[in-house]
């Protein structure tokens, strides 16, 4: 039998963990208001950085009134920290101003992002408060370039600038930014602060909250890292509309994947609102973002370590993982990769008899309607998945742990306790050899 949610901080030695269906919540339907148009810069190269003062975008004004539309409160006792969400918030410099104590912030940013949102949040992080200056550092762009030698520019920009322990990092960009940002902020002096500003879906319901930080290594994705939480989230819900369809998409995988593990009416929502996602309307994706982290903030307060309940944050990803590493980094977006990976997990689930036949087509369903893939790629064997698998992060002792549906949609098991031969099936099934 698989652990109770109340017992699973008690167990969290154990190989297994298990999460119950959520009471409904109600959730407003998506108003039909035209998707915003998007705008493209030229690409930027990479550079060591550059130092911005507050004259940067001397025109600009902060809104009379505040735009959050929702404040989500990651409870973590005196590490606490509040996700902002709303439109505009790039323009209302004391959000982020709040969030600095010292005088000296870095912005880490890449190349597709700098020329759209670096010199508005310098703006941000300056405007009227002349004491703080902001270095910028802008990295390649990327999952390719989340590595050991990229991190080593972060260092390198923030000892030229004779940073000290009361700066501030700040991470502008999507989930291999904010991921970097955050594992340079734990490790320089042994931690400074960080603040997290995510410019994409994936980022704003997943990555960005929780302090998961990390690079990855040739043999496997993520494995070398720090908790570390930041000391405040903003998202802009602005920044989507530069967001190029195929990142909007992956997105949508990290959102699918919080319906069929904990929240059945949020997933229902989902089937019903599609549409108005991949159409950007406003309502529905300030809705998605805000369920998001409210079913992130709610796990991350109870095992902010990953001893069992996080882990079930992870459907998909195990086998999601096999093919972002065994296909070279970047080659496959990381939603892409969880969404095909969240496929095998449901077949796997079904042979098991864990779940029945229709949570596996509607996990099907939903994720074609959000165009994303349902199965990996050839290049992707049998051999090579198992191998790639057998060096996760969930593998304890030896045992590959999985997190598998079981039960009512909105149910999940966190376990290494599972018929190999089932596994050996659905790798078989996905795979031509």
């Amino acid at each position: 039998m698989a652990a109770s949610t109340s017992s699973l901080l008690a167990a969290s030695s154990t190989s297994r963990a298990a999460i119950s269906p959520r009471l409904p919540r109600a959730a407003p339907a998506a108003a039909s208001v035209p998707s915003p148009s998007r705008s493209s810069c030229p690409p930027l190269r990479a550079s060591a950085g550059r130092r911005l003062v507050a004259s940067a975008a001397p025109t600009m004004q902060p809104p009379a009134t505040s735009r959050v539309s929702a404040v989500v409160d990651v409870d973590l006792g005196d590490r606490s920290y509040p996700i902002y969400i709303g439109p505009g918030l790039l323009d209302e410099p004391d959000l982020l101003q709040r969030h600095v104590h010292g005088k000296r912030v870095l912005v880490v940013t890449n190349t597709t992002v700098a020329p759209l949102y670096l010199e508005k949040v310098t703006w941000a992080l300056t405007h009227n408060n002349p004491n703080v200056s902001v270095e910028s550092v802008i990295l390649p762009d990327g999952e390719k370039y989340k590595d050991m030698d990229t991190l080593m520019k972060v260092f390198d920009k923030a000892i030229e600038s004779r940073l000290d322990r009361r700066c501030t990092f700040v991470a502008l960009g999507g989930g291999v930014i904010g991921d970097m940002c955050g594992f340079a902020a734990a490790a320089f002096l042994r931690g400074v602060n960080f603040i997290q500003i995510p410019t994409t879906l994936m980022a704003q319901v997943d990555s960005s909250v929780g302090g998961k930080t990390g690079i990855n290594h040739p043999l496997g994705k993520n494995l070398i890292g720090a908790f570390y939480q930041p000391q405040c989230v903003l998202v802009d819900t602005d920044t989507l509309n530069t967001l190029p369809d195929r990142e909007l998409a992956s997105g949508i995988a990290e959102v699918v994947k919080y319906g069929l593990i904990r929240d059945a009416p949020f997933f229902e929502w989902q089937e019903k609102n599609m549409s108005a996602l991949l159409a950007r309307e406003p309502s529905a994706l300030a809705y998605a973002i805000k369920r998001s982290c409210e079913n992130k903030a709610e796990v991350v307060a109870q095992d902010e370590k990953e001893s069992g309940l996080r882990a079930t944050l992870n459907l998909g990803h195990t086998f999601g993982h096999a093919i972002e590493t065994g296909t070279g980094y970047g080659a496959w977006l990381h939603g892409e990769a969880v969404a095909a990976g969240t496929v095998m997990a449901a077949d796997m689930s079904h042979r098991l008899g864990w779940i029945d036949e229709s949570i596996k087509k509607r996990t099907v369903d939903i994720l074609q309607q959000a165009k994303l893939p349902i199965a990996p790629p050839e290049a992707m064997t049998v051999e090579k998945f198992k191998n790639i698998m057998a060096v996760d992060k969930k593998v304890a002792d030896g045992l590959l742990r999985l997190i598998l549906l079981k039960g009512p949609l909105g149910s999940c098991v966190f376990t290494g306790d599972y018929d190999r031969k089932a596994l050996d099936e659905t790798l078989h099934a996905f795979c031509n050899s």
